[in-house]
Formats: structure tokens, C-alpha cells, sequence
């Protein structure tokens, strides 16, 4: 994957920049075809809250997605595999405030989503990828989807406005949106890629607790937009964790137009390799952006381990420290506390010399080192201090001289994480 550079985008989150992809506003609706909406339907209490999205395409779609690997499934995710199974979708209608999982009649109520989509759109019910999040194990007021319909779409539309209410409405506890959209050639003809994800607790690696909604205008056989989605899926979401639990509803998916012009990508060539590097630079920012917003997050964390025998182990080690909750709340305080991250490290399913580890901790503020041939150095507790009052700090752990490398990401762990999830349901 490209590396990229920070670029500012507003005041609440800095996205990481790559040469050749350039930020466009529009979210969802950037890519041609791509219309979305955002309404308040009556299944949040408040009336304030925004709970139930649309996104619909003018035509037919090539369509992929990936799941949570949780043995326990919410409904939406078996009645949206099934629509897939031919790699094709037209539009996605996502409620917040209630998951539709774990209840006797969840398929049925998904199903009916669906049915509600082509009853108002020029869609069939098989062609509507459904998706719900919240609270698990109550009934999914369904009367409240139905009555929210016509309001729904009568609110469609391709303005950043219209795609900025659907991204609303598919938050729970998120504390922000979460929108990017870029463009990018392929054969001389601009393309767009764009996607709105939500998440912010109950996330951890193999499918990070999330929902998260692709459009594209690219021309791209299913297929192969498959294999570029979970190819992605793996170095991003799978990298992310807030708190260690995966979701029963996880999903991410995409949808593509071919309104772009391109030739279409029919297999793995030099176009497909351009539209994969896109992915990336949309999946690993809108990544970031969850770790950001972990639930009572005050910094996001970034582990790149670098030097080991093959990117697995990376990724093995990288998993370890973002997930260890000692080092989480050292974070949350500012504490230069390595032997935690060596401790981390330590119980990783990995092969490596722990005598070859070193440990820098990095934030706007500077580099210091921690820890070099698996021992302590001395250093500044107080440059120490400096560097992780930041609100995002870099582990960078080495592991020997391997070209094995791999990002993650997660936040620290505060005390409004506990209140937060203590009174959920209730």
C-alpha cells in the first residue's frame, strides 16, 4: 500500500494525503449516480438524532461486501448476504438504534426493509443491501421504518447536505461523522470513491465493530471488486480495536455504478492495482476516524511495527499493543509506561527475538526512545510526558531487520468508556 502524508481537513481530524488520490467533498453522493438521505423515522427516542439512511443508485450496480466474523449474526447481515450472492445491488437502507439481532423475527423484518426500499424505488427487494446497528436483542420496531419511508425518500438527493444526513443517521454512540470521498484517473477518466462509515465502541480486529458504506462510479466486474474489497478489508478495519469486542453487525460494503467511463476492471491489472491503492487511502483515513472516536477516546493510537520476518507477524505484534488495556489506559495518562508495550508484545502469537525489540513513542511533539534491545534507556520522563499529552500518539515498535510491517490503530482508555457502556441499554 502507498504511503501517504497528513493533510488537515477540518478541525476535528487530520486524513492522510497520497500523491495521485485528492480529497473531494460530496461523501456518498460524490461518485455519478449516487443519491442519499437521512431522517429522523421514530425508533431513537430523541427526535433530534437522525435513525434511518438511504443511499440509491440511478442504475444497476456491482456489489461486494464483508462481514463480522462473530458466530452470532445479526439478521440484516444473513438477508444482505443472500442479496449479494450474485454480485449485484442498487441501493442500502440502514436503521441506527436497534441491531435486529438475536430476535425471533429479524429476518423477516430485514427482509421487509427491503421490500420497503422497492415499494418507493425503482428497485427489486434482492437488489438492497440492509444493514442495522444499536441495541441488541430488542425488537426492531418496524412500524417506525414504515411510516419513515415516504419522508425518506422524498429526501433523496446528491447534494454533500443529503449524503452528510444519511452518515448522521447511521451513528450511535459516534461523537462525529465520518465521510471521505476522493478522486483518482483510471485511463485518463476521473474516478470517485467515497464512503460513510459509524463506529465507535464494541470494535476490535476481525471485522472492526462497524457499518461502513462504499460508492463508487468506477467500472469494475464484481468479482474482482470482491477481491479488492477484502484484500483492503484486511489492512484496515480487520486493524482496528477500541475495546476487544467484535460486533454481531458488522459490515462493510460498495457499491459501483460504472459511471466513470473507465475501462472496466475485469481482472488484477494496473488499473485494479490504482482502484486498490484508492480503497486504501478511504478505508485506512475512515479507520483512523473510528479509532478517533472510540468511545471516551481522548487520543487515537497508532502502532507500526516494523522488522519482522513477514507482514503476518507485523500485523500480530501491531494487534497486540493497540489491544493491551494496560497500555490503553497508560495512554489515557500520559505514561511513558514501555513495559507494558513489551508485555504486549510478549504474548503476541509471534516468532521474534525480544532482545532485537526496540520502542519509540512519537507524537507532533517529537521521537523518544523507550526501550532499545529489549531493555529500558534512560530518557526524559518529562519530554516523555510532552510527547503523549497529544491527542495522537505513534508506537513504533522494531523487531529485528525483516521487511515484515504493519499499522494499527485503537485509542486510550478512559473513564467514560465505563460510563458510557454502564447505562447503554437503559
Amino acid at each position: 500500500m502507498p504511503a501517504g502524508t497528513m493533510e488537515e481537513k477540518g478541525r476535528d481530524n487530520v486524513l492522510v494525503k497520497f500523491e495521485g488520490f485528492d480529497f473531494i467533498d460530496g461523501g456518498v453522493c460524490a461518485p455519478k449516480g449516487f443519491q442519499a438521505s437521512g431522517v429522523h423515522c421514530g425508533i431513537r427516542k430523541n427526535k433530534e438524532k437522525k435513525d434511518l439512511a438511504l443511499i440509491f443508485c440511478e442504475k444497476d450496480c456491482t456489489a461486494a461486501a464483508c462481514y463480522t466474523q462473530n458466530k452470532v449474526k445479526g439478521a440484516p447481515i444473513l438477508v444482505t448476504r443472500q442479496n449479494l450472492s450474485d454480485g449485484k445491488a442498487r441501493a442500502v437502507i440502514c436503521n441506527s438504534g436497534n441491531a435486529n439481532t438475536c430476535n425471533a423475527d429479524g429476518e423477516e423484518k430485514a427482509q421487509r426493509m427491503c421490500e420497503l426500499v422497492s415499494q418507493k424505488l425503482p428497485v427489486d427487494p434482492k437488489d438492497v443491501i440492509v444493514a442495522s446497528t444499536g441495541v441488541i436483542g430488542q425488537p426492531l420496531p418496524i412500524e417506525a421504518i414504515e411510516g419513515g419511508m415516504d419522508a425518506l425518500v422524498a429526501a433523496l438527493g446528491r447534494t454533500p447536505q443529503q449524503a452528510q444526513d444519511a452518515a448522521f443517521a447511521i451513528m450511535t454512540t459516534d461523537t462525529r461523522k465520518k465521510e471521505i470521498a476522493v478522486s483518482f484517473r483510471l485511463g485518463g477518466k476521473e474516478c470517485r470513491l467515497a464512503g460513510m462509515a459509524k463506529g465507535s465502541g464494541m470494535i476490535h480486529p476481525n471485522m472492526a465493530t462497524m457499518l461502513c458504506f462504499l460508492t463508487t462510479d468506477v467500472c469494475i466486474e464484481a468479482d474482482v471488486l470482491q477481491k479488492a474489497l477484502s484484500r483492503v478489508t484486511k489492512v484496515t478495519f480487520n486493524r482496528v480495536s477500541i475495546d476487544g469486542d467484535t460486533s454481531t453487525n458488522d459490515m462493510v460494503s460498495i457499491l459501483a455504478s460504472g459511471l466513470a467511463g473507465n475501462a472496466c476492471i475485469t481482472y488484477e491489472n494496473e488499473d485494479y492495482e490504482i482502484f486498490v491503492n484508492a480503497l486504501y487511502v478511504l478505508l485506512m483515513n475512515l479507520s483512523r476516524e473510528i479509532a478517533r472516536d472510540g468511545e471516551g477516546a481522548t487520543k487515537l493510537l497508532e502502532c507500526v511495527c516494523t522488522g519482522a520476518e513477514d507482514e503476518e507477524t507485523a500485523e500480530t505484534i501491531a494487534k497486540a499493543v493497540i489491544t493491551s488495556n494496560l497500555l490503553k489506559a497508560a495512554m489515557f495518562a500520559a505514561d511513558a509506561n514501555w513495559g507494558r508495550i513489551l508485555c504486549a508484545i510478549g504474548y503476541a502469537d509471534a516468532s521474534f527475538d525480544i532482545v532485537r525489540v526496540s520502542v519509540d513513542l512519537a507524537s507532533s511533539q517529537g521521537t523518544i526512545r523507550v526501550c532499545e534491545n529489549g531493555s529500558g534507556v534512560a530518557f526524559s520522563e518529562e519530554q516523555a510526558k510532552t510527547i503523549l499529552n497529544e491527542d495522537e500518539i505513534r508506537i513504533l515498535v522494531n523487531v529485528g531487520e525483516g521487511k515484515g510491517r504493519a499499522v494499527a490503530w485503537g485509542c486510550d482508555l478512559t473513564y467514560d468508556y465505563v460510563k458510557i457502556n454502564a447505562d447503554y441499554r437503559t
